[in-house]
């Protein structure tokens, strides 16, 4: 589980929940102290180590305001799939 090479680009269906949540929780830990210690080495201005395909190089500000907005992207897409399947749209509460 998770293990192989490129395994995160293949189906998960073989994988029970609990297996997928300890990945996602060990996953989630593992990036939170990461930018903790960034934070803490050299605060949010610090440059990333890799570039973008035009030369610039973002901060890591740059990269968090980016990962929140891919989640909050992702968040609105399953969204519109929960309301296609449930019917309730916007602040309709469960039925």
């Amino acid at each position: 589980m998770g293990r192989e090479p490129g395994w995160e680009w293949h189906s998960a269906a073989e994988d029970t929940p609990e297996q997928l949540y300890t990945l996602w929780r060990e996953a989630v830990a593992r990036s939170r102290a990461t930018v903790a210690d960034l934070l803490t080495d050299a605060g949010p201005e610090q440059l990333a180590r890799g570039e973008w395909p035009d030369g610039r190089v973002p901060s890591l500000r740059r990269v968090l305001v980016d990962l929140i907005e891919e989640y909050a992207r992702h968040v609105g897409h399953a969204d519109l799939i929960r309301e296609s399947v449930d019917g309730l749209t916007g602040e309709d509460p469960p039925r």
